[in-house]
């Protein structure tokens, strides 16, 4: 007999999940100066100046202020 491993996740907790792990990764980035950036197909590979690499997945979203209908 095999188990049935699937499982639903839901797509507001995964995101919610990744930001907490991005905003505690950018807590470690205090005080470092970031030496290269680079855009790769399915990353973000974020180099600082004490030669770590750091790697953002996925899509977080943006926040973008709402502009005023113009009058």
């Amino acid at each position: 007999m095999t188990e049935d491993l699937s499982i639903e996740i839901e797509s507001d907790s995964l995101r919610e999940a990744e930001l907490m792990q991005v905003r505690a990764i950018l807590q470690r980035l205090v005080g470092r100066t970031i030496t290269d950036v680079r855009f790769e197909e399915t990353r973000i590979a974020l180099e600082t100046d004490d030669g770590a690499i750091r790697y953002f997945y996925g899509y977080m979203g943006e926040d973008v202020p709402e502009e005023s209908p113009a009058e």
